[in-house]
């Protein structure tokens, strides 16, 4: 930008969409006509319309509206329009277009131009929202808030479309929503706040910092966060940015006006805790993450929980992006394996919404389509995160700084967290991350963020794209909160997981004193423990206990743990029922005298049942216990059954057995019967689902069509509106006007007349579209065929007169289109009847004229007399006539200035001559007066001077007269013997004057 040109103190970025011409003209109609900001209007507009936004809003404002092009400087005081079929960016104040992906499913110019509006401005920046559908804007709002610039939102209630409103404001980031007429009134107010000066803004938050400590201090009371170690610039700036749009002046008023309303320190928390996210957010980290760290990652964990935690992780989106990146190298690589990550914030406000997984279309943009249409399904405008990938992640409210953190963790991710601050604290999250960290665990910082001091704990993968691995998990920095003092909840997800991961620490420092009873036992069994078997509710042996043989036996095959499998064939049905039994009602049960074969006859068994202790965090259990029969059975408790197998009930039992086998294979049958229809049916839900896509995308595409032509339909209906205010105009024009006008078309056809026209053509409304030979005319000696071809190409006019009597002026000119085409011809009829006579008149009086000056002219040439004109301005004569040369031997071009006329007077008459011509002349009279004037051969000859006074503007501004030769007269009264009449003589006094 050359250093000539004025740069605005703001840039404005309007978005808007379906229904946004009528807010973006409340909008503009109340801005001033000369302000310091520039405005670059971005719509959805139709790659198939030309858009008429500009001659539309150019009389809406008296502002310049242009529309952007390559190159074009942003100035104060003006409005841009974004062009059809491009996207909009601006770079160091000057505007770029960029082609509109075709094969991109989802275009957001908003956001595009927002994006790159925060990146150049930074907090001159300024994001107004206004009506439309859709989300586009919302990842705009973020961007441009976290640059510091300011949100303006047009109330919802008032929005045709309240679709983009209301996506702005899910943000919570709006620092003004109002209807669109009252939004520029508060823009201005904002924009001439004298606050706004970098300089003064810095001055007067450095002075006073007992406010600051004060606003600290209600911050950490009501949102338990302490701000105090956060990066002065930042806090300071996001506090100054509250002042101003609240109108307060100082530190102190602000920390007053945030004791008296408790809502304000919500607010300024958020701006805060502004967080800047999105899927996929810095493409080519992720694209390393994908190839190189996930994929380790899975291969170290070998089967055991892979722990993951992203610290600040906002609206989730870092979250689920890991999420999916790891699902998809799993299902890539077929396999199963437990993923937990761990994604926490301090903004319970932002972790709700992150839970829900429920995102604006917007995300479309960001998002990879494989990964979209896997892992995403469109629900009521939104697109929801699958329950597959939800399920992979924890959401937690925890504070980085304060509360414990996790423990063998394979991955932290911490991205544009740490810039915000104080080097103190950033050492002790460094601590807190390698505690929590496995040996070779990864840490993945911003791209602006490094691991400064703490760089002797860990080695550098990546250094541009910041990924760092662990060198070795450290213990507990000290002073690290301990978990009971955490603040934590049984209902917290975070406390939930802790007390997990203690519990497992309890058990495996419990896991030496089992050993030891579990040799204990193994000792004992064979003498004192009878054979003993525990299962869980499925009948799965959990642990055998002594010498099971010959009341177990294991199949050949795949080994398996299921006890109706393992046991006798006698001791299966009285172990199976008795157990389900058992577990079912929670009692101990008891069989007796049960004979089992062995390979040297037969022994006599009781069976004993019970359940055992539940444990937390484990499922129910029951024991169940074979003795060999006793011979006291005195001892036998009154809850055993006596079950002895009879031959009949052998027989019984060997049927039951067949038919249960015989079940088993028609449920076998009718498994595969299943599966098989099961997989007709994924298949075809495959084929649904990938018509669904199909169906989605066409539904995008058609609400993105039908939103542009909402654009260009409201559009045409304000031109429509406009059409029809210019046609009413020109019919009431034509119907007051005495001029007759006749428009003819290409085809010598009538397309309109006025009125007047009709005293020259007989017309009436039937004959518009009908060939004008058809009309009859009240002209004489006209042909309009002619007069229509002479016109096509040129001007040309007649008069002509009409049967009755009457004069009109007939002017033809060619109908124009366009420039240098025409398509028809417009005849005009101006009567001029009376500037006829008038001319008639005139030329009457003009021949008289022309007689009487041809007589005086003759009368002038013929007399002894020299007629003259002076100009007074130029002080010169500006007429002599040729009598000079004979009455005074001068030649007329000698006459110059007025000297040259008084130096020529005799010296007894030059000064009351001058003196009396120059009184006459200042009053504006016309005076004669009689002086002596010397000739061009010395002589002196009487002359009498008649003069006229031309006044302009009550000031005299020329001279006329006659000096005629009186001088025989004069000679005549001094020798009246030679005339024989007396003498006469006059005195100076006597001169003849004209009053």
């Amino acid at each position: 930008m050359s250093s000539n040109e004025a740069v605005p103190g703001f840039v404005v970025g309007v978005g808007a969409s379906a229904g946004g011409l009528e807010a973006i003209e409340a909008f503009f109609s109340r801005m001033p006509a000369r302000s310091d900001l520039g405005f670059v209007v971005v719509q959805h507009l139709s790659p198939d319309y030309k858009s008429l936004m500009v001659e539309i809003l150019s009389k809406r404002t008296p502002m310049p509206v242009h529309r952007a092009e390559e190159g074009m400087s942003v100035q104060p005081g003006s409005i841009y329009l974004i062009p059809p079929r491009t996207n909009l960016t601006i770079f160091h104040g000057k505007l770029l277009l960029h082609e509109q992906e075709p094969n991109r499913t989802i275009n957001l110019p908003i956001d595009i131009f927002l994006n790159s509006l925060a990146e150049d401005q930074g907090e001159r920046a300024i994001a107004v929202i206004l009506s439309g559908s859709g989300s586009d804007g919302m990842r705009g709002v973020r961007a441009v808030k976290q640059s510091g610039g300011m949100i303006m939102v047009q109330d919802p209630e008032g929005a045709k479309f309240d679709g983009m409103p209301r996506a702005a404001l899910s943000t919570g980031l709006a620092d003004f929503v109002l209807p669109a007429d009252e939004l520029a009134e508060q823009l201005v107010a904002f924009t001439r706040h004298p606050h706004l000066a970098a300089d003064a803004r810095a001055d007067r938050l450095h002075v006073d910092e007992d406010g600051m400590t004060r606003i600290f201090a209600m911050l950490r009371e009501r949102c338990k966060v302490d701000f105090t170690h956060y990066k002065p610039s930042t806090v300071t700036r996001r506090v100054d940015r509250r002042m101003t749009i609240n109108g307060i002046e100082t530190t102190a008023e602000y920390a007053n006006h945030l004791q008296r309303n408790p809502a304000e320190i919500t607010t300024l928390f958020r701006e805060l805790l502004i967080g800047v996210t999105s899927f996929f957010r810095d493409t080519q980290v992720f694209d390393d993450v994908r190839a190189r760290i996930i994929p380790a990652l899975v291969d170290a964990a070998d089967g055991r929980e892979m722990r993951l935690w992203v610290a600040g992780c906002s609206t989730g989106e870092e979250a689920y992006t890991l999420a999916m990146l790891i699902r998809d190298d799993l299902d890539t690589r077929g396999i199963a394996l437990d993923v937990k990550i761990f994604a926490t914030d301090i903004d319970r406000d932002a972790l709700q919404f992150a839970a829900a997984g429920s995102y604006p279309e917007s995300v479309a943009a960001d998002i990879p389509a494989h990964f979209l249409s896997r892992y995403f399904f469109k629900k009521e405008g939104h697109f929801q995160v699958s329950r597959s990938i939800r399920e992979m992640v924890v959401f937690a409210q925890h504070n980085l700084v304060k509360d414990p953190p996790f423990t063998a963790v394979d991955m932290i991710s911490c991205r544009n967290l740490l810039i915000y601050l104080q080097p103190v604290l950033q050492t002790k999250v460094f601590e807190y991350f390698l505690f929590s960290l496995r040996p070779d665990g990864v840490l993945m910082l911003g791209t602006s963020e490094t691991v400064g001091d703490a760089a002797q704990g860990f080695d550098t993968i990546d250094p541009r794209l910041k990924l760092f691995r662990s060198k070795g998990r450290l213990r507990l920095p000290a002073g690290a909160p301990d978990f009971a003092a955490s603040g934590l909840h049984a209902g917290d997800t975070r406390y939930r997981e802790i007390h997990r991961q203690a519990g497992a620490l309890r058990a495996s420092l419990q896991g030496s004193s089992e050993r030891a009873l579990e040799r204990f036992i193994e000792a004992v069994s064979p003498r004192f423990v009878p054979v003993g078997v525990i299962v869980n509710e499925a009948l799965e042996i959990i642990h055998v206990v002594g010498d099971s043989h010959p009341f177990m036996r294991f199949p050949p095959g795949r080994p398996t743990v299921e006890l109706d499998r393992v046991v006798s064939k006698e001791l299966a049905i009285p172990f199976v029922t008795g157990l389900q039994k058992v577990f079912r009602e929670r009692k101990p049960l008891e069989f007796h005298g049960i004979k089992v074969r062995d390979g040297q006859g037969h022994r006599i068994v009781d069976l004993t049942m019970l359940p055992l202790e539940d444990r937390r965090g484990q499922g129910p259990l029951a024991a169940g216990l074979i003795r060999e029969h006793a011979t006291d059975t005195s001892a036998e408790p009154p809850a055993s059954v006596s079950y002895d197998l009879s031959a009949v009930s052998q027989q019984r039992i060997t049927d039951l057995e067949q038919e249960l086998q015989f079940s088993r294979e028609n449920l076998q049958a009718t498994i595969e019967e299943l599966e098989t229809a099961n997989e007709e049916l994924q298949a075809t839900n495959e084929e649904l689902l990938a018509s669904n896509e199909e169906l989605q995308s066409t539904n995008e595409e058609l609400q993105s069509t039908n939103e542009e032509l909402f654009t260009v339909n409201t559009e045409y209906n304000a031109k429509i509106i406009e059409l029809s205010e210019l046609t009413g105009d020109v019919e009431n024009l034509l119907a007051s006007s005495a001029i007759g006008l006749l428009l003819l078309d290409e085809n010598f056809a009538v397309r309109r007349f006025s009125p007047a026209m009709t005293r020259l053509l007989s017309l009436d409304e039937a004959d518009v579209g009908r060939s004008i030979e058809r009309v009859p005319t009240l002209l004489r000696e006209f042909d309009l065929r002619d007069a229509y071809k002479r016109a096509t190409s040129n001007r040309c006019e007649w008069e002509v007169q009409s049967v009755t009597g009457d004069w009109f002026l007939i002017r033809a000119v060619p109908y124009a289109v366009s420039p240098g085409e025409s398509s028809g011809v417009v005849i005009s009829a101006v009567e001029i009847t009376d500037r006829k006579a008038m001319e008639t008149e005139i030329r009457t009086r003009h021949r008289h004229v022309e007689e009487e000056a041809e007589r005086y002219r003759m009368l002038v040439e013929n007399a002894h007399a020299v007629s003259w004109e002076f100009s007074i301005r130029d002080d010169r004569w500006t007429y002599v006539s040729p009598q000079v040369t004979a009455i005074l031997g001068y030649a007329p071009d000698e006459w110059t200035d007025y000297r040259y006329w008084v130096d020529r007077i005799h010296p007894d008459d030059r000064d009351w001559a001058g003196d009396y011509c120059s009184e006459c002349t200042a009053r504006g009279e016309p005076h004669v007066f009689e002086y002596r004037f010397r000739a061009k051969d010395d002589s002196y000859r009487w002359i009498r001077d008649v003069v006229t006074v031309e006044v302009s503007d009550g000031k005299p501004v020329r001279l006329r007269g006659f000096m005629i030769d009186i001088t025989d007269r004069k000679r005549a009264e001094e020798h009246p013997t030679l005339t024989g009449t007396a003498p006469t003589m006059k005195s100076e006094s006597e001169a003849p004057r004209v009053d």
